[in-house]
């Protein structure tokens, strides 16, 4: 050890030692701070961030990229002409491929930009001049597990981190009262379940809390207990057993994990009902919103986006927005299409432009990165009469916000929308692009697992910079 009072004539009194390490108390208080206000550790940024928050607007299912932003003329031209003598029809997931289907939908064009757009969705029509569109996106899969999972975790297989985790885990949280990575679910769960929001091989702290827009929006979260000091000695009992554990096996990431989820549930307790508490807002906002609409699925949309504006605004990193229950399967029409696609359209088209409107509206736009998508596209011709099978050769998505380029497209698929065949591109660029707006290189965020250094974008991925401002 060393001593201090080998250098000196005299051993240090009191009044000088506190002088001498002052300037060290002023460290240790912001080391403190820094704990308190950081509970998640988190690897930072490696570029100035264009946003820091993201909502992720999820239309599982699968939306018809011909049906919606993807104008092709060319389906009027070849209406009900079989696809094989066309162009070679590639192996789906049913197979049952009927004739070329035109879009029972008129496009229109919109903005300074003239974008074309389906009468599906007349409100989001309306900001296409914000919009970026990529109109060559693909998937490696033709269904929906495996294409659900290759779009959340870089992968078509379970178990992997979920973009939120990986975005939560390197950025961490900019509320301590709230998870980083919330996940609003409208009434249907993709398939592939809770592991498209898991956090894989990282720390448990990471996934994604799954919340529902209605009361309780979390089970039990209201404290059984009307003394908080009863709850503060629960919360205090499950932290000396978690420290026993420790001190019976070492540091171990789940006990850590779990200590950590109990604080943050202990002040969840605070925080959510005051964040779904929406009395606050005006009836003008609640109309914007759709969340006195007619229409259930709208209704529980809006009041969805409503609530990821109000988490954005608190600092929660990472939003994502499942679809409402409309008495479809999602936007998987294999058959009915006009109906289905039709109620889906319905449900978030409003509710979605109301959100891009608020976030201008309260500064929260530059700050706030939107991206909406399924998994896949659906094919341009029918399956059966008046259904489309699913495609995972071409279909598109669009972005807005923090660091986008609005009324901007790339990217292009074949004159019938089928195969991307222009600027390709596959949901590793995607992640790429969206971790490099909120100042992340993709191929520096890593994570030390199974003996190698593994990322969201594994190998691959490019950013894609044709949409960035």
């Amino acid at each position: 050890m060393f001593d201090c009072n080998r250098f000196r004539t005299a051993p240090l009194t009191r009044r000088e030692m506190l002088a001498t390490c002052a300037g060290g108390f002023g460290a240790v208080a912001l080391a403190a701070l820094s704990a308190d206000a950081t509970p998640q550790a988190a690897p930072g940024i490696h570029h100035a961030p264009r946003a820091k928050n993201v909502i992720f607007l999820y239309m599982d299912g699968g939306v018809s990229q011909v049906d919606s932003f993807d104008y092709k003329p060319m389906l009027e031209r070849y209406q009900g002409r079989d696809p094989h003598s066309i162009f070679r029809v590639e192996p789906t997931q049913f197979n049952n491929v009927g004739r070329v289907m035109m879009s029972p939908w008129r496009f229109r064009q919109y903005g300074q930009c003239g974008r074309r757009v389906s009468e599906l969705f007349p409100n989001i029509a309306r900001h296409v001049d914000d919009l970026a569109f990529v109109h060559s996106m693909t998937s490696r899969f033709p269904e929906h597990t495996s294409a659900n999972y290759f779009l959340h975790t870089g992968n078509g297989l379970q178990g992997r981190p979920s973009m939120g985790a990986w975005i939560n885990y390197g950025l961490g949280s900019e509320n301590r009262n709230l998870p980083g990575f919330i996940v609003l679910n409208g009434g249907l769960i993709p398939p592939g379940g809770l592991d498209n929001f898991n956090s894989g091989f990282l720390p448990a702290a990471y996934q994604g809390s799954v919340f529902r827009p209605g009361d309780p929006p979390v089970a039990n979260i209201r404290p059984l207990e009307r003394d908080p000091n009863q709850q503060r000695q629960k919360l205090e009992l499950l932290r000396q057993l978690d420290r026993a554990g420790q001190e019976r096996l070492g540091r171990v990431d789940e006990i850590d994990s779990a200590i950590a989820n109990a604080e943050t549930a202990f002040r969840m307790q605070a925080a959510v009902p005051e964040l779904m508490d929406l009395t606050g807002e005006s009836n003008a906002t609640r109309a914007l919103y759709g969340i006195t609409s007619t229409f259930a699925g709208t209704r529980t949309f809006g009041t969805e986006c409503l609530i990821a504006r109000r988490l954005v605004e608190r600092g929660v990193r990472f939003v994502e927005l499942t679809c409402p229950g409309v008495g479809h399967d999602r936007w998987d029409q294999h058959g009915n299409l006009r109906r289905g696609h039709a109620d889906n359209a319905r449900a978030v088209d409003q509710p979605i432009a109301a959100l891009l409107t608020d976030l201008k509206t309260r500064g929260l736009w530059n700050d706030t990165l939107v991206v909406w998508t399924g998994e896949f596209g659906r094919t341009p011709f029918a399956q059966g009469s008046d259904g489309r099978d699913h495609n995972p050769f071409g279909f598109t998505l669009w972005l807005a916000g923090g660091g986008v380029k609005g009324g901007t497209s790339c990217g292009a698929t074949d004159e019938f929308g089928y195969k991307a065949v222009d600027g390709v591109r596959e949901i590793h660029d995607l992640h790429a692009t969206m971790l490099h707006l909120l100042g992340v290189d993709h191929t520096r965020q890593t994570f030390r697992f199974g003996g190698r250094d593994m990322r969201l974008t594994d190998v691959h991925g490019e950013v894609i910079h044709e949409v960035l401002a």
